[in-house]
Protein backbone atom coordinates (compact mmCIF):
# COMPACT_ATOMS: atom_id res chain seq x y z
CA UNK A 1 0.00 0.00 0.00
CA UNK A 2 2.98 2.17 0.42
CA UNK A 3 3.52 2.28 -3.33
CA UNK A 4 2.20 5.24 -5.57
CA UNK A 5 0.34 2.59 -8.22
CA UNK A 6 -1.50 1.00 -5.24
CA UNK A 7 -5.18 0.91 -6.79
CA UNK A 8 -7.44 1.94 -4.29
CA UNK A 9 -10.98 1.92 -6.26
CA UNK A 10 -10.30 -1.58 -6.69
CA UNK A 11 -9.32 -2.25 -3.03
CA UNK A 12 -12.59 -0.29 -1.74
CA UNK A 13 -14.56 -2.07 -4.37
CA UNK A 14 -13.35 -5.57 -2.82
CA UNK A 15 -13.82 -4.68 0.40
CA UNK A 16 -17.94 -4.21 -0.27
CA UNK A 17 -18.12 -6.84 -2.60
CA UNK A 18 -21.55 -8.79 -1.77
CA UNK A 19 -19.51 -12.44 -2.10
CA UNK A 20 -16.26 -11.85 -0.07
CA UNK A 21 -17.00 -12.88 3.65
CA UNK A 22 -16.35 -10.26 6.62
CA UNK A 23 -13.04 -12.68 7.82
CA UNK A 24 -11.67 -12.08 3.55
CA UNK A 25 -12.17 -8.47 3.98
CA UNK A 26 -10.55 -7.74 7.09
CA UNK A 27 -7.59 -9.96 5.34
CA UNK A 28 -7.23 -7.61 2.81
CA UNK A 29 -7.43 -4.81 4.87
CA UNK A 30 -4.78 -6.10 7.52
CA UNK A 31 -2.70 -6.87 4.19
CA UNK A 32 -2.01 -3.37 3.38
CA UNK A 33 -0.45 -2.36 6.80
CA UNK A 34 -1.91 0.99 6.71
CA UNK A 35 -4.64 0.30 9.17
CA UNK A 36 -7.97 3.23 8.92
CA UNK A 37 -6.19 5.97 8.05
CA UNK A 38 -5.11 4.18 4.73
CA UNK A 39 -8.99 4.36 4.25
CA UNK A 40 -9.15 7.49 5.24
CA UNK A 41 -6.56 8.82 2.93
CA UNK A 42 -8.09 7.00 0.16
CA UNK A 43 -10.96 9.59 -0.03
CA UNK A 44 -13.95 7.37 1.02
CA UNK A 45 -17.12 8.47 1.87
CA UNK A 46 -18.86 5.82 2.89
CA UNK A 47 -17.83 3.14 5.51
CA UNK A 48 -17.16 -0.39 4.76
CA UNK A 49 -19.27 -2.89 5.57
CA UNK A 50 -17.00 -4.76 7.42
CA UNK A 51 -16.45 -1.41 10.02
CA UNK A 52 -20.51 -1.94 11.07
CA UNK A 53 -21.12 -4.53 13.63
CA UNK A 54 -23.52 -7.31 12.73
CA UNK A 55 -23.67 -7.50 16.83
CA UNK A 56 -26.54 -5.43 18.21
CA UNK A 57 -24.81 -5.45 21.70
CA UNK A 58 -21.55 -4.56 20.35
CA UNK A 59 -22.78 -1.58 18.08
CA UNK A 60 -24.33 0.76 20.57
CA UNK A 61 -22.98 3.68 18.61
CA UNK A 62 -26.58 4.89 17.94
CA UNK A 63 -26.95 5.56 21.53
CA UNK A 64 -24.95 8.50 21.59
CA UNK A 65 -26.25 11.11 23.62
CA UNK A 66 -26.27 11.47 27.45
CA UNK A 67 -29.01 13.38 29.16
CA UNK A 68 -27.56 13.69 32.08
CA UNK A 69 -25.21 16.37 33.73
CA UNK A 70 -23.57 13.30 36.18
CA UNK A 71 -19.79 14.02 35.80
CA UNK A 72 -16.95 11.49 37.03
CA UNK A 73 -15.33 11.58 40.01
CA UNK A 74 -12.37 14.51 40.10
CA UNK A 75 -9.64 13.99 42.91
CA UNK A 76 -7.00 16.51 43.48
CA UNK A 77 -3.55 14.82 44.80
CA UNK A 78 -2.25 18.01 46.40
CA UNK A 79 -1.56 17.51 49.56
CA UNK A 80 -0.88 13.72 49.70
CA UNK A 81 2.20 14.61 52.09
CA UNK A 82 -0.36 15.68 54.72
CA UNK A 83 -1.38 13.14 57.06
CA UNK A 84 -5.39 14.72 56.99
CA UNK A 85 -5.70 15.62 53.61
CA UNK A 86 -4.04 12.01 52.36
CA UNK A 87 -7.00 10.78 54.65
CA UNK A 88 -9.79 12.69 52.41
CA UNK A 89 -8.22 11.70 49.02
CA UNK A 90 -7.88 8.18 50.36
CA UNK A 91 -11.60 8.45 50.75
CA UNK A 92 -12.71 10.28 47.60
CA UNK A 93 -10.36 7.66 45.82
CA UNK A 94 -12.25 4.58 47.55
CA UNK A 95 -16.01 6.27 46.89
CA UNK A 96 -14.87 6.31 42.96
CA UNK A 97 -13.42 3.31 42.99
CA UNK A 98 -16.33 1.58 44.31
CA UNK A 99 -19.13 3.81 42.29
CA UNK A 100 -17.59 4.15 39.03
CA UNK A 101 -14.20 2.78 38.75
CA UNK A 102 -12.98 5.63 36.79
CA UNK A 103 -12.05 9.62 37.86
CA UNK A 104 -9.85 11.84 36.81
CA UNK A 105 -6.39 13.24 38.99
CA UNK A 106 -5.39 16.40 39.38
CA UNK A 107 -2.05 17.53 40.34
CA UNK A 108 -0.41 14.02 39.17
CA UNK A 109 2.72 15.20 38.52
CA UNK A 110 2.81 15.06 34.62
CA UNK A 111 4.19 18.21 32.82
CA UNK A 112 1.50 19.83 30.37
CA UNK A 113 4.44 19.19 28.02
CA UNK A 114 5.61 15.90 28.62
CA UNK A 115 1.84 15.03 28.02
CA UNK A 116 1.48 16.92 24.80
CA UNK A 117 5.10 15.23 23.29
CA UNK A 118 3.42 11.69 23.83
CA UNK A 119 0.56 12.45 21.93
CA UNK A 120 2.60 14.43 19.32
CA UNK A 121 4.92 11.62 18.94
CA UNK A 122 1.39 9.10 18.63
CA UNK A 123 0.14 11.78 15.60
CA UNK A 124 3.65 11.48 13.45
CA UNK A 125 3.65 7.84 13.94
CA UNK A 126 0.45 7.42 11.81
CA UNK A 127 1.08 10.65 9.59
CA UNK A 128 4.23 8.80 8.31
CA UNK A 129 4.42 7.10 5.14
CA UNK A 130 3.30 3.52 4.96
CA UNK A 131 6.62 2.01 4.24
CA UNK A 132 8.23 4.03 7.85
CA UNK A 133 5.01 2.04 9.88
CA UNK A 134 4.59 -1.24 7.95
CA UNK A 135 7.93 -2.77 9.75
CA UNK A 136 6.08 -2.96 12.99
CA UNK A 137 2.65 -4.16 11.62
CA UNK A 138 2.49 -7.37 13.35
CA UNK A 139 -0.44 -9.52 15.54
CA UNK A 140 2.38 -11.24 17.63
CA UNK A 141 1.76 -10.87 21.23
CA UNK A 142 5.27 -11.57 21.75
CA UNK A 143 6.69 -8.70 19.99
CA UNK A 144 7.24 -5.50 22.52
CA UNK A 145 6.10 -2.98 20.08
CA UNK A 146 3.05 -4.35 17.41
CA UNK A 147 1.24 -1.52 15.05
CA UNK A 148 -2.15 -2.62 13.68
CA UNK A 149 -5.67 -2.38 12.86
CA UNK A 150 -8.38 -2.95 15.76
CA UNK A 151 -10.36 -5.46 15.17
CA UNK A 152 -12.41 -8.22 16.92
CA UNK A 153 -11.88 -11.73 15.29
CA UNK A 154 -15.11 -13.10 16.78
CA UNK A 155 -17.27 -10.71 15.18
CA UNK A 156 -15.04 -10.14 12.12
CA UNK A 157 -15.72 -6.78 12.82
CA UNK A 158 -12.95 -3.90 12.96
CA UNK A 159 -13.17 -0.61 14.45
CA UNK A 160 -12.60 2.57 13.80
CA UNK A 161 -8.86 3.25 14.98
CA UNK A 162 -5.04 2.19 14.61
CA UNK A 163 -3.38 1.47 17.20
CA UNK A 164 0.35 1.06 18.20
CA UNK A 165 1.34 -0.45 21.65
CA UNK A 166 4.79 -0.63 23.31
CA UNK A 167 5.32 -2.81 26.35
CA UNK A 168 8.14 -1.71 28.95
CA UNK A 169 9.78 -4.11 31.99
CA UNK A 170 13.14 -2.19 31.52
CA UNK A 171 15.48 0.21 29.98
CA UNK A 172 16.23 -1.98 26.90
CA UNK A 173 12.52 -2.00 25.75
CA UNK A 174 13.08 1.63 24.58
CA UNK A 175 15.39 0.50 21.29
CA UNK A 176 12.20 -1.62 20.19
CA UNK A 177 9.98 1.40 19.78
CA UNK A 178 9.77 3.72 16.42
CA UNK A 179 12.45 6.32 16.23
CA UNK A 180 9.77 8.93 16.47
CA UNK A 181 8.26 7.88 19.38
CA UNK A 182 11.50 6.73 21.97
CA UNK A 183 12.57 10.41 23.63
CA UNK A 184 8.66 11.00 24.07
CA UNK A 185 7.85 7.37 25.55
CA UNK A 186 10.59 7.37 27.86
CA UNK A 187 9.85 10.99 29.16
CA UNK A 188 6.36 10.09 29.44
CA UNK A 189 6.67 6.60 31.20
CA UNK A 190 9.27 8.70 34.02
CA UNK A 191 6.43 10.43 34.95
CA UNK A 192 4.05 7.73 34.97
CA UNK A 193 5.93 5.55 37.09
CA UNK A 194 6.05 8.03 39.44
CA UNK A 195 2.41 8.46 39.32
CA UNK A 196 1.76 4.64 39.39
CA UNK A 197 3.52 4.66 42.63
CA UNK A 198 1.80 7.00 44.23
CA UNK A 199 -1.78 5.82 43.09
CA UNK A 200 -0.74 2.18 43.95
CA UNK A 201 0.01 3.71 47.67
CA UNK A 202 -3.22 5.31 47.85
CA UNK A 203 -5.35 1.96 46.45
CA UNK A 204 -3.69 0.04 48.79
CA UNK A 205 -5.06 2.39 52.09
CA UNK A 206 -8.28 2.66 50.46
CA UNK A 207 -8.37 -1.03 50.71
CA UNK A 208 -6.84 -1.09 54.90
CA UNK A 209 -4.03 -2.07 53.60
CA UNK A 210 -0.24 -1.30 54.46
CA UNK A 211 0.85 1.32 51.45
CA UNK A 212 3.36 -1.04 49.85
CA UNK A 213 0.73 -3.99 50.00
CA UNK A 214 -0.21 -3.62 45.90
CA UNK A 215 3.42 -3.04 45.12
CA UNK A 216 4.80 -5.94 47.22
CA UNK A 217 2.23 -7.82 44.98
CA UNK A 218 3.77 -6.68 41.94
CA UNK A 219 0.91 -6.36 40.03
CA UNK A 220 2.05 -2.88 38.50
CA UNK A 221 5.33 -3.27 37.15
CA UNK A 222 5.00 -3.40 33.57
CA UNK A 223 4.00 -0.19 31.45
CA UNK A 224 1.86 -1.48 28.28
CA UNK A 225 1.52 1.44 26.06
CA UNK A 226 -1.55 1.97 23.93
CA UNK A 227 -1.44 4.36 21.41
CA UNK A 228 -4.67 4.93 19.94
CA UNK A 229 -5.01 7.23 16.43
CA UNK A 230 -9.23 7.88 15.54
CA UNK A 231 -9.27 9.35 12.16
CA UNK A 232 -12.10 11.48 11.33
CA UNK A 233 -14.73 9.06 10.10
CA UNK A 234 -16.85 9.86 7.38
CA UNK A 235 -20.46 8.03 9.28
CA UNK A 236 -19.49 8.16 12.81
CA UNK A 237 -23.01 7.27 13.34
CA UNK A 238 -22.54 3.67 12.13
CA UNK A 239 -19.25 2.39 13.75
CA UNK A 240 -17.59 2.45 17.18
CA UNK A 241 -14.08 3.96 17.43
CA UNK A 242 -13.81 1.42 21.25
CA UNK A 243 -16.59 -0.73 21.54
CA UNK A 244 -17.57 -1.74 25.57
CA UNK A 245 -15.29 -3.37 27.37
CA UNK A 246 -13.44 -2.94 30.73
CA UNK A 247 -9.60 -2.83 31.03
CA UNK A 248 -8.15 -6.27 31.51
CA UNK A 249 -5.23 -5.39 34.30
CA UNK A 250 -4.97 -4.11 37.04
CA UNK A 251 -4.92 0.10 36.21
CA UNK A 252 -5.06 2.01 33.50
CA UNK A 253 -3.90 5.97 33.48
CA UNK A 254 -5.38 7.81 29.85
CA UNK A 255 -4.13 11.53 28.34
CA UNK A 256 -5.75 12.17 25.12
CA UNK A 257 -6.11 15.46 22.75
CA UNK A 258 -9.10 17.57 22.66
CA UNK A 259 -11.30 15.39 20.62
CA UNK A 260 -14.26 14.22 22.76
CA UNK A 261 -15.74 10.95 22.22
CA UNK A 262 -15.08 8.83 25.72
CA UNK A 263 -17.96 7.10 27.37
CA UNK A 264 -17.94 5.26 30.67
CA UNK A 265 -21.10 2.82 31.60
CA UNK A 266 -22.45 4.21 35.02
CA UNK A 267 -26.00 3.16 36.61
CA UNK A 268 -26.72 1.94 32.71
CA UNK A 269 -26.42 5.01 31.47
CA UNK A 270 -23.13 5.77 29.05
CA UNK A 271 -21.89 9.36 30.53
CA UNK A 272 -19.66 11.52 28.40
CA UNK A 273 -16.02 12.12 30.05
CA UNK A 274 -15.61 15.74 29.55
CA UNK A 275 -12.26 16.26 30.15
CA UNK A 276 -11.12 19.01 33.24
CA UNK A 277 -7.72 20.71 32.33
CA UNK A 278 -4.72 19.59 33.75
CA UNK A 279 -6.48 16.34 34.61
CA UNK A 280 -5.41 12.90 33.34
CA UNK A 281 -8.12 9.89 33.79
CA UNK A 282 -7.45 6.84 35.34
CA UNK A 283 -9.49 3.54 35.85
CA UNK A 284 -9.66 0.50 37.77
CA UNK A 285 -9.18 -2.51 35.64
CA UNK A 286 -10.66 -6.06 36.23
CA UNK A 287 -7.56 -8.13 38.12
CA UNK A 288 -7.73 -4.84 40.40
CA UNK A 289 -11.11 -5.48 40.92
CA UNK A 290 -10.99 -9.20 41.15
CA UNK A 291 -7.84 -8.75 43.87
CA UNK A 292 -10.04 -6.38 45.94
CA UNK A 293 -12.74 -8.74 46.42
CA UNK A 294 -15.44 -6.23 44.70
CA UNK A 295 -14.79 -3.52 46.81
CA UNK A 296 -13.71 -1.63 44.12
CA UNK A 297 -15.33 -1.78 40.16
CA UNK A 298 -13.73 -1.82 36.83
CA UNK A 299 -15.18 0.62 34.54
CA UNK A 300 -16.97 -0.28 31.57
CA UNK A 301 -15.95 1.86 28.62
CA UNK A 302 -16.11 2.79 25.28
CA UNK A 303 -15.19 5.67 22.45
CA UNK A 304 -17.15 6.48 20.17
CA UNK A 305 -16.18 7.97 16.41
CA UNK A 306 -16.63 11.57 15.13
CA UNK A 307 -16.71 13.39 11.54
CA UNK A 308 -13.24 15.43 12.87
CA UNK A 309 -10.15 14.11 13.93
CA UNK A 310 -7.66 12.67 14.27
CA UNK A 311 -8.54 12.13 18.06
CA UNK A 312 -5.60 10.97 19.65
CA UNK A 313 -5.30 9.29 23.33
CA UNK A 314 -2.58 7.12 25.34
CA UNK A 315 -4.00 4.83 27.56
CA UNK A 316 -1.22 3.19 30.06
CA UNK A 317 -1.77 -0.45 31.19
CA UNK A 318 -0.47 -1.52 34.79
CA UNK A 319 0.46 -5.05 34.66
CA UNK A 320 2.48 -7.98 36.28
CA UNK A 321 5.96 -8.47 33.90
CA UNK A 322 6.15 -11.24 31.23
CA UNK A 323 7.81 -13.44 33.75
CA UNK A 324 4.95 -13.08 36.14
CA UNK A 325 2.29 -13.48 33.64
CA UNK A 326 1.40 -16.87 35.37
CA UNK A 327 1.68 -16.01 38.67
CA UNK A 328 -1.70 -16.71 40.32
CA UNK A 329 -3.78 -13.69 41.99
CA UNK A 330 -6.82 -14.06 44.13
CA UNK A 331 -8.31 -11.89 46.27
CA UNK A 332 -5.97 -10.29 49.05
CA UNK A 333 -6.52 -12.76 52.19
CA UNK A 334 -6.61 -9.91 54.80
CA UNK A 335 -10.07 -8.86 52.83
CA UNK A 336 -11.50 -11.89 53.26
CA UNK A 337 -10.53 -12.14 56.89
CA UNK A 338 -12.80 -12.95 59.63
CA UNK A 339 -15.27 -15.25 57.87
CA UNK A 340 -15.57 -13.69 54.60
CA UNK A 341 -15.62 -15.09 51.35
CA UNK A 342 -13.64 -14.92 48.63
CA UNK A 343 -15.78 -13.56 45.19
CA UNK A 344 -13.32 -14.91 42.53
CA UNK A 345 -11.09 -18.00 42.03
CA UNK A 346 -7.27 -16.77 41.56
CA UNK A 347 -6.19 -16.71 37.84
CA UNK A 348 -2.84 -15.13 36.34
CA UNK A 349 -2.81 -12.04 34.23
CA UNK A 350 -2.28 -14.24 31.25
CA UNK A 351 -5.21 -16.34 31.74
CA UNK A 352 -7.42 -13.79 32.39
CA UNK A 353 -6.38 -11.76 29.11
CA UNK A 354 -6.79 -15.01 26.93
CA UNK A 355 -10.53 -15.24 28.43
CA UNK A 356 -10.73 -11.55 27.79
CA UNK A 357 -9.54 -11.33 24.19
CA UNK A 358 -13.03 -13.71 22.91
CA UNK A 359 -15.34 -11.94 25.19
CA UNK A 360 -14.43 -8.40 26.45
CA UNK A 361 -14.37 -6.07 23.21
CA UNK A 362 -18.22 -8.01 22.68
CA UNK A 363 -19.71 -6.44 25.15
CA UNK A 364 -19.11 -8.78 27.63
CA UNK A 365 -16.99 -8.70 31.34
CA UNK A 366 -14.82 -11.28 30.95
CA UNK A 367 -14.29 -10.65 34.70
CA UNK A 368 -17.82 -13.05 35.41
CA UNK A 369 -16.29 -16.28 34.31
CA UNK A 370 -14.18 -16.22 37.60
CA UNK A 371 -16.64 -15.72 40.18
CA UNK A 372 -17.27 -19.00 42.47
Amino acid sequence: MGSSSFNYSNFINNLNHPKMSREEKLNELEKTKAGVKGLVDSGIKKVPNIFISPNVQQNESTDQTCQTDKKIPVIDLRGIENEQQRGQIVNELLEASKKWGMFQLLNHGLPAETIHAMLDCVQKFNEQPVELKSEFYTRDEGRKVQYRLSLHRVTQTAFWKDTITCRFEGPDDLQACPAVCRKPMSEYLKYMIKLKDTVSELLSEALGLNSNHLKMMQCLDSQKLNCHYYPACPEPSLVMGTPKHSDPYFFTVLVHNDIDGLQVLHENQWIDVKPVEGAVIANIGDMLQLVSNDIFHSAEHRVLTRSVGPRLSVACFFCPTYKNKDRAYGPVKELVADGGNPVYRETSQAEYVKCFIPKGNAGFKALSQFRL
